[in-house]
C-alpha cells in the first residue's frame, strides 16, 4: 500500500513545507499555507529512478556549430503592439497579459484577435468565464466583423488541448488561466490553485512550442499588483504584459516586464473609448493636457520608456502636520525614494519639512521608477512649500544623490529634444554634454540641489 504524506504549500509563491505555519517563510505572506496531499510510494519511485538510469544521453554541441534561425514573427501594425513585443507576435510563444478587473484585458485581446483574423490567421478565443453571447456583445460594441474568429466556452484544459490538436489554430486566447483546470491535478481547491495554474500553464507551453502556436493567457492581478497564482507562472511564459491605469479614467498603459524576444523597456499608451482601445500618438500632450497655469507645486519633467521620451507633470502638496508624525504619500512614485529626497532637502539644503505633510502625485496614472525624476520631485516640494510657481515652459530633470549633488541622466539629448519639440524653452538639469543649438532649448546646468533651492528662493522674493 502506498504511503500518504501531507505537504503544506503556499498559494502565493508555491513554496512547500513539511508542516503548517501562519506565514510563508519564502514570500512572507500570511494565511497562504494549505495542505496538499501527495502519494509517497517508495516502490514507484524506485522504478522511476531505475528507468531514468537506462535513458541514453545526447551528444554535446559547440555553440559555434549552433545556427540561429530568424524568429517567425507576425506583424500586427495595431496599437503599437509590434514595438512592445519587440517586432511582432512570435510563433510558438506563450504570452501572459495581466491587469486589474475592468481595466480592459478582454477588450485588448479581442481587438488583437480580430486584427489577426483579418490577416488570415486562424484565431481561437477560449472563454472560461463568459458565454458566447456575452463575448459577442463585446464584439458588437467594438463594431468590427467577427466572422473569421472562432470561439470555445470551456474550462477543462484537456478539452481545450484536444480542440487545439484537432483544429490547429495559429493563435489561441485563454480567458483566463485562473479559471481553467485539469483532471491531472488532484487538488481540493480546484481551478485557480497553485498546482492547477502551474500544470495548466506548462501543458499550454508544451503544445505552443510543439505546434508553433502563439497562446495569449489572461491573468488576474492581486491587490499587491502581481499576477494571481504562483510567481512561477511569470517564469514559465515567454512574455509578460501588464495593462495599467485607473479603470475610472480612459487612459491605459500597456507595459512589458518580461520578453524573451525583445526589450523590456517599451510601453504603449492607449485610450479606452466607445469602440475599444485606440493608440495615443503623442503621450506627452496627453499627460500635459490639463496642466494648471502658474500653480505652486507643479513641475514638468521628461521620462524615458524604452526609446520613447515623453513629458509628464509632477505635483507636490505640502501642508502643516496636524498630528505628531508628518505624512509622506506618493502616487506613481517610489515612496522610499521620496523619503530620501526629503532627507536631502532637510540635511543638505536646510529646507524645513519636519512639520509638513508631503504628498507627491504623477499626473495621468503613470508609474515612474527611474531616478531622472528626483530633481523634479524636489523642486515641486520646495515650490509648494514656499508658494513659488514654476514656469509652464520649463522642464526639470536630474538624479539627486545623498550628498545633494545633481547627477546626469541617460539619453539627455533625446529628452531635451522632445521638450524643445513641444515648445518648452528652458530646462534645468545636472552636468552633461549636448549641443544646445541643435536642441532648440536653453539649458541651465547645476551641480547640487542647494543651487536649485537658492534660485527658487530668489524667484520668490
Amino acid at each position: 500500500m502506498s504511503k500518504t504524506t501531507t505537504i503544506f504549500e503556499c498559494s502565493h509563491c508555491g513554496a512547500q513545507a513539511p508542516r503548517w505555519s501562519g506565514r510563508c517563510l519564502e514570500c512572507g505572506k500570511w494565511g497562504t499555507i494549505g495542505q496538499d496531499p501527495i502519494i509517497n510510494n517508495q516502490e514507484t519511485r524506485d522504478k522511476k529512478q531505475s528507468k531514468a538510469k537506462m535513458v541514453a544521453g545526447l551528444p554535446m554541441q559547440r555553440f559555434d556549430d549552433i545556427k540561429i534561425d530568424n524568429l517567425a514573427r507576425q506583424t500586427i501594425n495595431y496599437l503599437d503592439f509590434d514595438r512592445v513585443l519587440g517586432g511582432g507576435l512570435v510563433s510558438g510563444s506563450l504570452i501572459l497579459l495581466g491587469g486589474e478587473p475592468g481595466i480592459g484585458k478582454s477588450t485588448l485581446v479581442l481587438q488583437l484577435a480580430l486584427i489577426l483574423a483579418k490577416l488570415k490567421k486562424k484565431v481561437l478565443y477560449v472563454s472560461a468565464e463568459e458565454s458566447g453571447s456575452q463575448v459577442k456583445i463585446r464584439l458588437d460594441r467594438l463594431g468590427q466583423s467577427s466572422q473569421d474568429l472562432f470561439f470555445l466556452a470551456e474550462t477543462n484544459l484537456d478539452v481545450i488541448l484536444g480542440t487545439i490538436e484537432r483544429d490547429k489554430p495559429n493563435v489561441v486566447v485563454i480567458d483566463s488561466i485562473q479559471t481553467v483546470y485539469t483532471e491531472e491535478v488532484e487538488s481540493a481547491s480546484g481551478a485557480g490553485s497553485v498546482a492547477q495554474v502551474r500544470v495548466c500553464t506548462v501543458r499550454l507551453m508544451e503544445i505552443a512550442k510543439r505546434l508553433g502556436i502563439s497562446i495569449i493567457l489572461i491573468g488576474h492581478v492581486t491587490k499587491e499588483g502581481t499576477v494571481a497564482g504562483p510567481k512561477t507562472l511569470e517564469h514559465l511564459v515567454d512574455v509578460v504584459l501588464y495593462i495599467e491605469g485607473d479603470r475610472y479614467k480612459s487612459f491605459r498603459i500597456l507595459r512589458v516586464t518580461k520578453n524573451r524576444f525583445g526589450s523590456t523597456n517599451e510601453i504603449s499608451v492607449l485610450e479606452m473609448g466607445e469602440f475599444g482601445l485606440t493608440l495615443v500618438a503623442n503621450p506627452s500632450q496627453l499627460f500635459l493636457l490639463e496642466q494648471p497655469e502658474s500653480t505652486p507645486g507643479s513641475v514638468v519633467t521628461v521620462v524615458m520608456e524604452g526609446k520613447m521620451p515623453f513629458l509628464v507633470e509632477i505635483q507636490a502638496l505640502t501642508s502643516k502636520t496636524s498630528f505628531g508624525y508628518p505624512v509622506r504619500k506618493a502616487v506613481g512614485f517610489d515612496a522610499n525614494r521620496l523619503q530620501m529626497i526629503i532627507a536631502v532637502l532637510v540635511k543638505k539644503c536646510g529646507v524645513k519639512l519636519d512639520t509638513q505633510d508631503i504628498y507627491v502625485n504623477v499626473v495621468g496614472g503613470l508609474k515612474i521608477d527611474e531616478p531622472a525624476v528626483d530633481l523634479a520631485v524636489a523642486v515641486a516640494i520646495v515650490s509648494s512649500l514656499k508658494e513659488i510657481s514654476i514656469s509652464q515652459k520649463t522642464v526639470v530633470l536630474g538624479e539627486v544623490g545623498l550628498a545633494g549633488e545633481i547627477r546626469n541622466v541617460s539619453q539627455l539629448d533625446n529628452r531635451l529634444k522632445e521638450a524643445g519639440r513641444l515648445g518648452f524653452g528652458k530646462a534645468v538639469t545636472g552636468k552633461g554634454t549636448f549641443d544646445e543649438k541643435k536642441l532648440g532649448i536653453k539649458v541651465t546646468q547645476l551641480n547640487n540641489l542647494s543651487q536649485v533651492v537658492e534660485l527658487l528662493e530668489k524667484k520668490g522674493k
